[in-house]
């Protein structure tokens, strides 16, 4: 029996579709409009203070951009997924788009189309391509009773969700690879295959709101916040990615090195270990994202690169070389201290630009760090992360190579949005900060 293409079914033109941004509160936002009435030179009216709305839903004081001015979403057609199969839901056509002033000249403050320069400065100046995924950690709130970490008893407890998120994702052409019951309480992992950074990008934000789709279709509720409560196990968003040349060639093995990572990828991880502290407000940008970015929590507290060390900012994965597999095509890296509130645009282009710096200074391989950490011996001169939103922010500002990478506009309405959300929060106690967010993410 052949087998059925992901997108092979047709859409029914009384459909809608929904043309899509996500915003510096990574949440997903845009318009809607017949699908029949949809075509190559679709774009729709969009505003700039849209980008001022935050994680609490209003648009924060104090920002560039006010009441005046207007941009389009130009649809990237290349984008466009179909999202069918979850019970009781209408399908889906979403297509992502960039933001644009009226004139088509792109506008200054489009995370998108932050995204995409970094990919092209990458491959422009350093004749370097990379293939990305994200994976994503989240809780089912609506679970009861025990739960047992990787557990095929939790696996089942999750279903029909499982079976049916894994087969809505292949159907939309997202390339699931993994799904499993994670170490914390009804905490769940999925995964997906890599792909371009831009499309990675867009996968990711897709997955996210496909989860919460489908689980609410079943009457329960999930939430990808980093902490859903004090002293729990927190969730992430790992970025997993390569170096390659322009034929598809890698760029990070060298088995005669440390680590078995070549001097350019060692140069570019130094970018990102060096630029790490100041982009700790980018990705991890919510109040509560610090309270998992702690010590012997399976995240990350320091800015350093690991040797398959699940503590590290970036780290050396491992490669599968069972039954003769070659190491070289395998070896990459995984960015550990992103969450939820990172806008995935963001937070890629700002991995991709730190590492370029990296290359331009040609930054030597920072230490690799082997074995578990000793922050009280060994290891305790490496460079902290901020302890909290404020002191990231203050961070973030002081490093004018990382600030820099921001049109003025942008970054002033980003530490707006971030200034305003931490001092709302800062009222409430840990808990209920944690049950904020887990609401709204």
């Amino acid at each position: 029996m052949p087998t059925e293409h992901p997108r092979e079914s047709a859409p029914a033109l009384d459909e809608l579709i929904f043309v899509a941004t996500t915003d510096i509160a990574a949440r997903t936002k845009g318009r809607s409009m017949r699908l029949a009435d949809f075509d190559e030179d679709t774009s729709l009216g969009w505003v700039p203070a849209n980008l001022g709305i935050g994680s609490l839903g209003h648009i924060v004081d104090n920002i560039p951009y006010g009441s005046t001015g207007d941009l389009r979403l130009k649809p990237d057609h290349s984008s466009l997924t179909r999202v069918d199969g979850i019970p009781g839901r209408p399908p889906l056509n979403i297509v992502f788009a960039d933001l644009i002033n009226t004139d088509g000249s792109a506008w200054e403050s489009c995370p998108r189309t932050f995204l995409r320069t970094a990919v092209e400065q990458l491959r422009d100046e350093f004749g370097i391509t990379t293939r990305c995924s994200f994976e994503h950690e989240f809780v089912d709130m609506s679970a009861k009773g025990d739960h047992h970490p990787f557990s095929l008893q939790a696996f089942r407890n999750a279903e029909p969700i499982g079976s049916t998120l894994m087969t809505v994702l292949h159907r939309a052409g997202l390339e699931p690879e993994t799904w499993l019951p994670e170490y914390g309480r009804h905490q769940y992992e999925i995964t997906v295959a890599p792909t371009d950074p831009v499309a990675a990008a867009d996968r990711a934000i897709l997955v996210r709101d496909i989860v919460h789709d489908l689980f609410a279709a079943h009457g329960r509720e999930a939430t990808f916040a980093p902490m859903v409560a004090p002293g729990e196990t927190g969730n992430g968003v790992h970025v997993h990615f390569g170096l390659d040349d322009e034929d598809g060639n890698t760029l990070v093995f060298d088995p005669s090195r440390p680590g078995r990572i070549s001097q350019r990828a060692g140069s570019f991880a130094a970018g990102i270990i060096r630029h790490g502290p100041a982009m700790a407000a980018l990705f991890a940008p919510l109040a509560t994202s610090y309270l998992r970015l702690a010590p012997h929590n399976w995240s990350t507290a320091r800015a350093f690169l690991g040797l398959q060390n699940r503590e590290a900012l970036l780290r050396i994965c491992p490669t599968n070389e069972s039954d003769g597999r070659d190491p070289s095509g395998q070896l990459h890296f995984e960015f550990r201290g992103g969450d939820i509130g990172a806008n995935p645009w963001i937070l890629l282009g700002t991995i991709l630009r730190a590492g370029m710096q990296g290359l331009r200074e040609s930054l030597e391989t920072p230490e690799i760090v082997e074995g578990e950490l000793d922050l009280d011996g060994t290891h305790a001169s490496l460079a902290r992360l901020p302890r909290d939103l404020a002191e990231a922010m203050d961070v973030l500002r002081s490093d004018e190579i990382v600030s820099g990478w921001f049109s003025p506009a942008l970054l002033a309405t980003y530490e707006a949005i971030k200034r305003d959300e931490f001092a709302s929060v800062q009222t409430k106690s840990l808990a209920e900060q944690c049950e904020v967010y887990t609401r709204v993410y």
